[in-house]
């Protein structure tokens, strides 16, 4: 009789087309894998990979399986998480990836009103993705919406990106758009990364173009930008929200107003998780403060 866990494994190689990596996913030994996929193909009594060029390609065989296991696996491995939440004695833990700028601005104030226990992973959108497909994390918050097969996103907030320069710089008047838009690119510019994040959206919206400008600074971390910015070090694009006490102290300003632009925030998560109580928490208690 087959063992649960070698239809585990054979769905974790199935997704990642890999032992090793489904091997990894699932905390097992390449070789604890490997004799899982071999028990189930004998009891099976067919293949069902073929190896090629490192990659495990399914044989017809096991498309059929994979068909038949996956809703039935995802639905029992549903049922026991959320029965894990409901009558655990203590707080439910939810798994949450998301920038560490956002996370210190927008959740850590608020996690003392959580009636939840918060792990957190940081890192760009691709990386936090990627945990998600793992099963690493329950959920993430992140501004890019990416085409991954069993992944649902809900629209979460509006970040609205502002022009920031150190308290006493001086901004000219300018009789027109173009005029504004030569200055700009003749200053010193700090950026999260050299592809010019946010700031490429910036030019594009409000002067429907690419910006001809090389950062002075490339510094991939948000508050470390705003640090550099009130010592004078240039100016740059950040959010609005993040602000507050540097503009209270006379330690930056915002410049080039009423122009800015917006960077919308999803939520993500596993579509097999969707009905997940703490899942569902999580979502309302983020929700609720912000």
């Amino acid at each position: 009789m087959a063992n649960f866990e070698w239809y585990r494994s054979f769905i974790s190689i199935y997704k990642h087309s890999s032992v090793s990596e489904a091997a990894k996913t699932r905390f097992l030994t390449q070789p604890a894998m490997s004799q899982h996929l071999a028990s189930l193909e004998a009891e099976v009594g067919e293949p069902l990979f073929t190896r090629i060029s490192r990659k495990m390609i399914p044989t017809e065989r096991g498309k059929e399986l994979y068909t038949q296991l996956a809703p039935l696996i995802e639905s029992l491995e549903e049922a026991t998480l959320s029965f894990r939440a409901v009558s655990s004695p203590t707080l439910p833990i939810v798994k949450i990836g998301t920038a560490q700028e956002f996370f210190r601005e927008r959740i850590a104030p608020y996690l003392g009103s959580f009636n939840i226990r918060v792990n957190a992973y940081f890192g760009l959108a691709s990386y936090i993705l990627e945990l998600l497909i793992d099963d690493k994390v329950d959920l993430i918050v992140t501004s890019q919406k990416y085409s991954e097969p069993g992944v649902e996103y809900i629209q979460f907030v509006k970040e609205e990106f502002v022009v920031v320069a150190p308290y006493h710089f001086h901004e000219p008047d300018f009789i027109n758009a173009k005029q504004l838009e030569s200055w700009l690119c003749s200053q010193a510019w700090l950026s999260y990364g050299l592809e010019l994040p946010i700031i490429r959206r910036f030019w594009r919206e409000n002067f429907q173009k690419r910006p001809q400008l090389k950062p002075e600074h490339v510094l991939p971390d948000l508050h470390i930008i705003l640090s550099a910015i009130e010592h004078g070090a240039g100016i740059s694009l950040l959010p609005s929200y993040m602000l507050a006490s540097a503009i209270q102290n006379n330690k930056v300003k915002i410049i080039c107003e009423p122009k800015k632009v917006t960077n919308d925030l999803y939520f993500a998560y596993k579509i097999k998780n969707r009905n997940m109580p703490k899942l569902i928490m999580m979502i309302e208690a983020l929700k609720i403060n912000n």
